[in-house]
């Protein structure tokens, strides 16, 4: 008789199925020893007691076995949950340090930006301001008209009395307009503090009645005039109610 196969049947029995099919065996066999048991036989109350035992054990040791191995894989899978969690952790960290960094940059970022809008800000306003100074501020000829109408502007600024046709008057009786003239032969020269500059004052004079803000330059137009009319507005009430040397 020759051997055939039906399709989907023929299938290799594995090392675990083979002994599985040998513990089962082995269980079956024992149960089958305390069944058949000869009447009569000395030793028939041990064997059939005996079948029992060995079954209970073989179940047991099965069992206990199942119990290690589902132990052990609840151990595993434990351990697993463990180390998933530990990387799960930490990646959350990993992403909150990132998070703070950038928002921690966008801060820096912000305030720098908003630090150079405050300095761009005050520049153009110093600027503005500076403009607005120079237009306010009017600018003088350098010639003797520039120089009375300045000295008028400081002169008002310090209250010191005084008016254009006054200035004029006791310019050109001093110095002509020329603001390098100085008295080489007076009293004041021969005590060697000669009178110079636009209005002829002794340098004495000019140190103590020099007005701040203008040159410490006895020559100097402006700050000549500004000083002798201060001394005038002391000595005389105004530089108009000079009218000879003072």
């Amino acid at each position: 008789m020759s051997k055939t196969s039906t399709p989907g049947h023929h299938r290799r029995l594995t090392k675990a199925h083979k002994m599985s099919f040998a513990a089962f065996a082995t269980i079956g066999a024992a149960a089958l020893a305390a069944t058949v048991v000869p009447a009569g036989n000395a030793d028939a109350e041990t064997t059939v007691t005996a079948a029992p035992v060995a079954w209970t054990q073989a179940v047991e040791g099965v069992q206990a076995k199942t119990v290690q191995h589902l132990a052990s894989q609840t151990k595993l899978a434990t351990e697993a949950a463990k180390v998933e969690a530990a990387v799960k952790a930490k990646a959350a960290a990993a992403a909150k340090a990132k998070a703070n960094a950038a928002a921690a940059k966008a801060k820096a970022e912000a305030k720098a930006k908003a630090k150079a809008k405050a300095k761009a800000k005050a520049n153009r306003e110093a600027k503005a301001a500076a403009s607005r100074s120079l237009a306010r501020k009017p600018i003088y000829a350098n010639n003797l008209d520039g120089w009375i109408k300045e000295s008028l502007a400081i002169m008002k600024a310090h209250k010191i009395p005084g008016t254009y046709n006054g200035l004029y008057k006791n310019i050109m009786r001093e110095s002509s307009g020329n603001p390098r003239a100085i008295n080489n032969w007076d009293i004041n020269a021969q005590n060697g503090v000669p009178s110079k500059g636009l209005l002829q004052i002794i340098k004495p004079t000019f140190l103590a009645y020099h007005v701040p803000g203008t040159p410490l330059d006895q020559y100097h137009p402006v700050a000549n005039i500004v000083a002798s009319a201060n001394y005038a507005a002391h000595r005389y009430g105004s530089i108009d109610n000079v009218n000879s040397a003072y």
